[in-house]
């Protein structure tokens, strides 16, 4: 019999040269090689039932095998060369499942299962896909195994056995463009333009200025304004672009160049630098921070793409010259040109703006007030500018040649330079603007205004210094009183504008505002609106006798502690005393006309004027002529004596009603409003007749008497001059109201320990430390000249 090593066919997948060895010369099926194939549990070897071994069965060489069952002797085991006995491996198999602990011992032998890549749901989702590319992977599966690498490669030597092949090195190359393109393009999608703006984007100042149109003070924590580009000058708008980035309007938002500039800087330097487009300098200033990063970077470049396509470059170069940085804490090229040149961007010529435009470079290092460094570059940087502006052609040869000296910017940023005194003009200017203008405190404080107030430098720094000068007075003559003396003035025209204020020493110790508050009593300043009420409306006399018109020549009893009657009878306080005026110094003048009453400032007279007149008519005359309603006392015989509490602008505001022929206009402090460029409506002020045109006159003829008993030569004969003192019967405060060229001053003084209590102070002197008394020579400074 032949060796059973050399019948059997080599295993599939072996290594051996060899051809097989066949069985016989039959050509017989190697049983031995298809067993080996075989489960092991359809191995017919393996269903062998229980007996004792009796070496290697042998077929009967003269028949086939009886059937299994018809002998006691288990069934001969056929030679390895015969057929298969597919009947006896199926009758095995069916008695193993019938046998205890088969179906056990199957699933013992059975293979693990390889757990699922994919969830049960997300298999059947992705199975269409994964049947429509089933083609497409058919296609690529042949290339793909090619760039499989195999090392070591045959066919090569040394190292260059590790080195792909060509093949690879191009699949890879297309492989690495393909995905970087997937990647920017499902960036690009996913990047959405945010729909709020950063709070450095938003926030913007308040500007307020004088009357001349030259600023006066700021509000707010960032110097910004936004200016259409309509307003912005093209020679600005081109020098900046020369500077910045003259395909501007070409580029599609980003620049390939200047960004691989930029990463090559960051990543192989550790260090950060620029090459950022307009687009993408505008991107950074409004939607993003100021952090130099890689990803910071990328985001800049996906926005300015998007931005591109969807704004368009004007509206794009308007923001950001809106909202770059340009130094001395200013925010776009309006607040830029104001605080370098001290106007406003309309105003620059292609010089200017080339020297602001080097500033986007850095402040730090092109501002020219800074150092000689500085200055040498800024002028380097702007002739730069112009060059490129010329070659560009946004700038002609001859108006290139005629830019030979550099425009020096101003040494220090006028927005900046704001007085102590400012602090209080600003404070009563927003108050207006939020009233006239119907803004709330969130929309005021988002800042963006433009304000042009009514407020007179001159003037302004004329009532300013004088105060100043009788303060220092105050101070040599008594110290420890003048600690707690109070100074307020105002200048208003008969127009209703306000053209000057002095609210305090300093807003920063001094919140409230002397000019505008009401806190000592009128005093004996009151006594025009008592004798305007009682020209205009008549005065009662008698019970049941209609009223009488009186005139400035109207004779009233002007002795001291004379009894004040009413029709009904003398009139009683609570106390059961018959009430009496008092005059200064308690001296009486007998039977006097209301106008030298007035001239000469007779109290008596004018309780009981008030009397006849009626105290509702009086109180009526007032508010009429400008004196709040809250401020006036009670309705009692005092209030003709002055109990009320106006304050110095309202006072001046009163008497101004009689300067104006009777016309009373509200004071206002606003003359105008612009955000950003655009008109903001606001209220007028309300005007009307408060008083009679002849009444008026009258009023202002006994103030003009009063002025020229007091002071006979403070003012040319010719000179127009009205003016009366008022004191309190307290001697706690001291006014002086008067009206000159259309404009009247009130200044008012007293004492008060605001530490202690709200309670006036006796003056202790201090009205006499300047000549005429301290408000009289407070208002003379402030209304020189008379004449």
């Amino acid at each position: 019999m032949p060796d059973r090593a050399q019948d059997r066919a080599p295993d599939p997948g072996t290594d051996e040269s060899r051809p097989p060895v066949r069985a016989d010369e039959t050509m017989q099926l190697n049983v031995g090689a298809l067993r080996r194939r075989l489960p092991a549990r359809l191995r017919p070897a393996d269903r062998r039932t229980a007996g004792p071994a009796a070496g290697p069965p042998r077929a009967d060489p003269g028949g086939e095998a009886p059937e299994p069952g018809e002998s006691g002797e288990p069934p001969p085991q056929p030679h390895e060369t015969m057929q298969l006995r597919v009947a006896e491996l199926r009758s095995a198999s069916a008695k193993d499942d019938d046998a205890t602990g088969g179906r056990a011992e199957r699933r013992s032998r059975r293979k693990p299962r390889r757990s699922r890549l994919l969830p049960p749901a997300a298999a059947r989702a992705v199975a269409p896909l994964a049947r429509r590319l089933a083609p497409l992977f058919a296609v690529i599966a042949p290339y793909a195994r090619k760039l499989k690498p195999v090392y070591p490669r045959r066919g090569r030597t040394g190292w260059r056995r590790w080195l792909p092949s060509w093949r690879q090195w191009i699949g890879v190359a297309f492989s690495g463009i393909g995905l970087t393109t997937l990647f920017l393009v499902v960036a690009y999608a996913a990047t959405d333009i945010p729909d709020n703006l950063n709070s450095y984007a938003t926030q913007q100042d308040n500007v307020y200025f004088w009357s001349d149109g030259t600023p006066m003070a700021r509000t707010g924590w960032v110097q910004r304004q936004a200016m259409p580009l309509k307003d912005i000058p093209e020679d600005v708008r081109w020098a900046v672009l020369a500077a910045e980035n003259e395909s501007f309007y070409s580029d599609p938002g980003i620049s390939f160049k200047g960004i691989t500039r930029a990463l090559w800087r960051t990543v192989g330097q550790g260090d950060t630098e620029g090459g950022s487009t307009i687009t993408q300098q505008y991107v950074k200033n409004v939607y993003l921070t100021q952090n130099q990063t890689v990803s910071r970077k990328f985001t800049e470049a996906m926005i300015a793409l998007k931005l591109d396509n969807r704004m368009s470059k004007d509206k794009i170069l308007e923001g950001y010259l809106n909202t770059s940085w340009f130094g001395r804490g200013t925010y776009g090229i309006q607040r830029a040109s104001q605080a370098y040149y001290g106007k406003d961007v309309s105003q620059l010529n292609a010089s200017e703006a080339a020297f602001l435009a080097s500033l986007l470079k850095g402040a730090g290092l092109y501002d020219p007030t800074l150092g000689p460094k500085n200055h040498a570059r800024a002028v380097k940087r702007w002739k730069w500018t112009l060059d490129r502006m010329v070659k560009i052609g946004k700038l002609s040869e001859k108006e290139r040649a005629g830019y030979t000296t550099f425009p020096e910017p101003l040494q220090r940023n006028p927005l900046s330079d704001t007085g102590q005194q400012s602090d209080y003009l600003v404070e009563l200017a927003s108050q207006s603007v939020k009233n006239t203008a119907h803004l709330s405190d969130k929309d005021f404080d988002l800042g963006g205004y433009q304000i042009y107030t009514t407020f007179d430098r001159k003037r302004e720094s004329a009532l300013t210094d004088i105060v100043t000068k009788a303060r220092n007075k105050a101070k040599k003559s008594d110290a420890g009183a003048a600690k707690t003396a109070h100074y307020g003035a105002a200048s208003v025209d008969t127009d209703g504008r306000i053209l000057a204020v002095y609210g305090g020493p300093d807003h920063r110790t001094q919140g409230f505002n002397e000019s505008n508050a009401a806190t000592v009593p009128a005093g004996s300043a009151f006594q025009p609106f008592v004798y305007a009420a009682g020209l205009e409306h008549g005065v009662v006399t008698q019970r049941d006798v209609p009223r009488q018109q009186i005139s400035p020549d109207t004779v009233y009893d002007g002795d001291d502690a004379v009894p004040v009657s009413t029709p009904e009878g003398p009139y009683w306080d609570r106390s059961g005393r018959k009430v009496a005026a008092h005059n200064d110094d308690k001296k009486s003048y007998g039977k006097i006309t209301l106008r030298k009453a007035l001239a000469q400032s007779v109290n008596t007279p004018f309780m009981q004027l008030g009397m006849d007149t009626g105290l509702d008519k009086v109180k009526q005359t007032a508010v009429a002529s400008g004196l709040l309603s809250s401020s006036l006392g009670p309705q009692v015989p005092a209030l003709t004596q002055g109990n009320s509490r106006p304050s110095a602008i309202r006072m001046a505001s009163g008497y101004a009603t009689f300067a104006a022929a009777g016309v009373h206009t509200e004071p206002y402090s606003v003359q105008r409003i612009t955000r950003n460029g655009a008109t903001v409506p606001v209220d007028r002020p309300l005007s009307g007749q408060a008083v009679s045109t002849r009444t008026a006159q009258q009023v202002d003829d006994a103030l003009a008497d009063a002025f020229r008993t007091a002071h006979p030569d403070a003012a040319p004969a010719q000179a127009r001059v009205t003016g009366k003192r008022g004191t309190t019967e307290d001697d706690t405060a001291a006014w002086y109201v008067g009206s000159a060229r259309k404009v009247t001053t009130a200044v008012v003084v007293y004492r008060m320990d605001l530490a202690k209590s709200l309670e006036p102070l006796p003056l202790k002197g201090i009205d006499e430390t300047m000549p005429g008394g301290v408000p009289y020579s407070i208002w003379e400074g402030a209304m020189a000249p008379l004449g």
